[in-house]
């Protein structure tokens, strides 16, 4: 039993989904659902109860929904992550450099068919 809660713990650290995580997850919806239906009972049928249970029963099928893609998706650690983001920067760098190569260029063309256009003129 203290293994899991170590797992547990362990695996908040850790991107994705581990099997500790889920359990506790469905464990603390099965928990609070149950009160609520106690509470149901308790107060002989109060409807905020009611819509209490209604709304953690679909929060509790919606998270069951996202840890069923988040399964489905290859999660990067920082590493891969980190790699990424450094590519992209150089990436953006050299189409900035570039970029303004052409602007340098196209300004100074433009100058000077404005310069030129205004010696027609005269």
């Amino acid at each position: 039993m203290a293994n899991f809660f170590v797992k547990l713990w362990e695996s908040v650290f850790e991107p994705g989904t581990s099997p500790q995580l889920v359990i506790a997850t469905h464990v603390s919806f099965v928990a609070l659902l149950l009160t609520l239906m106690w509470l149901i009972y308790a107060t002989n049928g109060n409807i905020h109860f009611y819509v209490l249970f209604g709304i953690s029963l679909l929060l509790w099928i919606t998270v069951i929904w996202f840890i069923s893609e988040l399964s489905l998706v290859k999660l990067k650690d920082n590493d891969e992550l980190d790699k990424a983001a450094s590519k992209k920067d150089e990436a953006v760098t050299k189409n900035n450099s570039e970029g303004k190569q052409d602007d340098v260029n196209t300004t100074s063309s433009s100058a000077s068919a404005h310069t030129h256009a205004r010696s027609r003129k005269a």
